[in-house]
């Protein structure tokens, strides 16, 4: 590919124009400036959580899937015990009922957060989205159930749970 400067052609400060390999005259637009997205900070620690919360997010992103498989809760739960945070899978099968749970059975308390990039690493996340809901850990830098995330979910935040340290 070569650069094409033909006095047939009209310049222009916006167009580059080349020659491509067959020989046709093509251009391609400039862009002289670009949207850099704006990141979000990453997640902080709580101390006054319990420590196993960080490394059941630790636990969830080791074996999360690189696309959802639709078993969000399944996963979490799988590591909420691995970690030794619970002793034992919950019974509930939706993630809109993980919150309750959480608090009546394994001594999670409601965090008092609104927005899902303030949740400190570890707490567990619930969205609603129909009678399923979804549900989350937060790790350092975004969110991991049966995959991984640095986007914020598009359904709505219900509710942010932690285990607080004895």
């Amino acid at each position: 590919m070569k650069e094409v400067r033909s006095e047939g052609l009209a310049a222009s400060r916006n167009r580059f124009y080349y020659q491509d390999s067959w020989g046709s005259t093509s251009s391609a637009r400039i862009i002289r400036h670009y949207w850099v997205p704006e990141g979000h900070p990453d997640a902080q620690v709580d101390s006054r959580l319990d420590p196993r919360l960080r490394r059941a997010a630790t636990i969830a992103q080791e074996r999360a899937n690189a696309r959802s498989k639709a078993r969000c809760w399944h996963y979490v739960k799988e590591a909420l015990v691995a970690s030794g945070v619970i002793s034992h899978l919950p019974k509930t099968n939706y993630a809109s009922q993980a919150g309750e749970e959480l608090v009546r059975d394994f001594g999670f308390k409601r965090m008092p957060v609104r927005d899902q990039f303030a949740a400190p690493i570890g707490s567990v996340l619930v969205f609603g989205h129909g009678s399923e809901g979804h549900v989350v850990i937060r790790t350092k830098t975004g969110f991991v159930s049966d995959y991984w995330t640095k986007n914020r979910c598009k359904y709505p935040l219900v509710a942010v749970y932690g285990k607080f340290s004895s």
